[in-house]
């Protein structure tokens, strides 16, 4: 195995450039084994992005985004933020009428790890940009009269009441396949309850994004290859006999590899994580017959929390959440993954 940079993936590089400390401060990159260390993941490309007159193209994903990030000017409910995307195609916005609300895997392509208020990749050409949630068309499977929003102060990803208000940021186009689908298929209302997905702009009914293999997962006598990513997992998930601080994931996958186990196995970074989830399930919410065994609630990754840096990115599986977490406390899970050359 190597752990040099995927030429063709579909989970993107989260724009990491730093290595931090528990404590938050910045330290060398190198033998870290930190998110920044490995810069793993579709690389971005300069520029990032191309404006075209009331929108953006981002050349990384091929999404197109108003660059007015709120066009709406006032939070809306779930629904209104459907009808208000359903309006602009009606009305041809800026020429177009295939705008929709982006799914969550979509919302969080733009996101950068690397900044803060607004967590997008520096230089950024969108204005108007409201540095707190905006709505994805995804529902909540854990709790369907919720859908998931992402926080563009800081990046974090989870979900509210579908009668609470947000913020909304169109997109259109399907893109260049190098951002996969969710995983949901069914469309539900505002209590929850399943629906018909005929014209209602939700993720169930749009289904975007770069269709998943069958079978997504492969046995390999090191471990577990997902054929969407081309990464390979550990098949025991719980790589500890406890919850552990940071350090002590990050030093647990090293020995590993001093340990000979035959790949280059790392802590993962969030956005490596977030690729396993299937947003149709929940506890865990991982696709429907995965191989892995003794899967926990919440995993650490390398991925560190630049809007408070003595603070680590991690995947809440139960819920599919990205959140995050103190390193210095003792708290979460391990699991290791390494990329096939």
């Amino acid at each position: 195995m190597s752990s040099q940079r995927l030429t063709a993936c579909r989970y993107l590089h989260t724009g990491q450039r730093t290595c931090h400390a528990d404590d938050g401060r910045e330290l060398a990159c190198a033998g870290s084994g930190q998110d920044a260390s490995f810069a793993v993941g579709m690389p971005w490309p300069e520029p990032r992005f191309e404006v075209r007159d009331d929108a953006v193209m981002d050349r990384l994903t091929g999404l197109i985004w108003c660059r007015n990030a709120n066009l709406a000017e006032f939070p809306l409910s779930w629904q209104e933020a459907l009808d208000f995307v359903a309006t602009m195609n009606r009305e041809q916005r800026f020429g177009q009428r295939d705008w929709r609300m982006p799914n969550r895997r979509e919302l969080r392509s733009v996101l950068s790890l690397q900044t803060r208020l607004p967590a997008l990749p520096e230089r950024h050409p969108f204005v108007d940009v409201f540095n707190g949630w905006y709505w994805t068309s995804t529902t909540a499977a854990i709790s369907p009269a919720h859908a998931w929003y992402v926080a563009l102060d800081g990046a974090r990803m989870f979900y509210g009441g579908k009668d609470q208000s947000f913020m909304l940021w169109p997109v259109r186009g399907e893109g260049l396949g190098v951002v996969p689908r969710t995983g949901q298929s069914l469309c539900y209302d505002t209590a929850g309850k399943v629906i018909s997905c005929a014209g209602t702009g939700q993720d169930g009914e749009r289904r975007i994004g770069a269709p998943w293999p069958e079978p997504r997962f492969e046995m390999r006598p090191a471990g577990v290859l997902d054929r969407l990513t081309g990464l390979l997992w550990r098949r025991n998930a719980n790589l500890t006999p406890h919850p552990v601080r940071w350090d002590e994931a990050l030093a647990t996958v090293a020995k590993l590899n001093q340990a000979g186990e035959g790949s280059d196995w790392r802590l993962p970074t969030i956005n490596e994580l977030e690729s396993l989830v299937d947003c149709a399930a929940h506890s865990p919410a991982l696709p429907s017959g995965h191989p892995f065994a003794d899967v926990q609630d919440i995993y650490w990754s390398s991925t560190t929390s630049l809007f408070e840096p003595d603070w680590a990115w991690a995947l809440y599986l139960e819920k599919g959440a990205t959140g995050v977490g103190q390193k210095r406390f003792a708290q979460f899970s391990v699991w290791a993954v390494a990329a096939l050359d």
